[in-house]
């Protein structure tokens, strides 16, 4: 798969966007073929943001080319492989499968998106959501997903394109 200038390619070293070089956070697992749900992997492919979500409270940017949703305050993401809404987005007060809560304290999710990988019509247990989101800090391992400075995160976001996508390799 030959990448484009356009396209988002992630390795284990670090991600090139639009001529530029970024370091990447990526799962604790490594770059590999996902196993499950839990295993820390980031899963090698070709992908598309299907869509992102942003807290409105805390940042503001535009993205002509992604679908653009506010995260509200009971948003949230099913991975568990026993809920009907495996791997999708629900909205509950007090959701009773294991899921992540979209709007956090800490500044993970202040902007982030979904790739498509086991989304939109998920396998269970195959693994749930790998989302592009900011750091912890920098190289800190996530759990599967990809994670930026929360800089160049918007950055990517702002300048993503129709015809982008995110190529992980290992």
């Amino acid at each position: 798969m030959n990448a484009r200038f356009h396209d988002l390619v992630v390795t284990r070293w670090g991600a090139r966007f639009r001529g530029r070089k970024l370091p990447v956070a990526i799962g604790r697992g490594g770059i590999g073929e996902k196993q499950g749900e839990g295993d820390g992997i980031t899963p090698v492919g070709v992908f598309e943001i299907a869509q992102i979500a942003y807290r409105a409270d805390r940042c503001d940017f535009t993205t002509p080319a992604l679908k653009q949703n506010v995260i509200g305050l009971f948003d949230r993401w099913s991975d568990d492989p026993k809920d009907s809404h495996y791997n999708l987005a629900v909205r509950s007060y007090d959701y009773p499968f294991s899921h992540e809560k979209l709007r956090r304290s800490d500044g993970l999710y202040n902007a982030f998106g979904v790739l498509n990988y086991n989304w939109p019509n998920p396998v269970a247990g195959a693994g749930s959501a790998i989302f592009i989101h900011a750091w912890r800090r920098a190289r800190f391992p996530t759990e599967g997903c990809i994670a930026f400075a929360p800089d160049d995160l918007i950055d990517i976001f702002t300048n993503w394109s129709p015809q982008s996508r995110v190529i992980i390799r290992s």
